[in-house]
């Protein structure tokens, strides 16, 4: 570890699982979104409202209004491959620490 100042998480979390219905053992990755699908019926909708004369369709932002963003942990149950989302909290730096009991 190089600095103090990172929120450890751990690898492996029992929590309750909605389908096993009971706490179960959890491994924990930090979610990342897909790509974009330039088909999808909001990405045209924004596309045609971006379109025509005229440069963007909402004023751009002049300065940060957050220095970090929401990091979410995404929960897999072990016992039945249950994927739920946890919304984590802000923080500039994570890591993903195994734990030993």
């Amino acid at each position: 570890m190089k600095g103090a100042s990172r929120v450890r998480i751990p690898k492996i979390i029992v929590t309750y699982c909605p389908r096993c219905r009971a706490h179960t053992e959890h491994t924990v990755t930090i979610y990342k979104h897909g790509k974009r699908r330039a088909l999808a019926a909001g990405e045209r909708r924004y596309a045609a409202k971006k379109k025509g004369y005229g440069s963007k369709r909402k004023s751009e932002q002049k300065r940060f209004a957050k220095v970090t963003k929401k990091v979410v942990l995404k929960l897999k149950c072990r016992n039945c491959g249950y994927i739920l989302h946890r919304e984590g909290i802000r923080m500039k730096k994570y890591e993903l620490v195994e734990v030993t009991r």
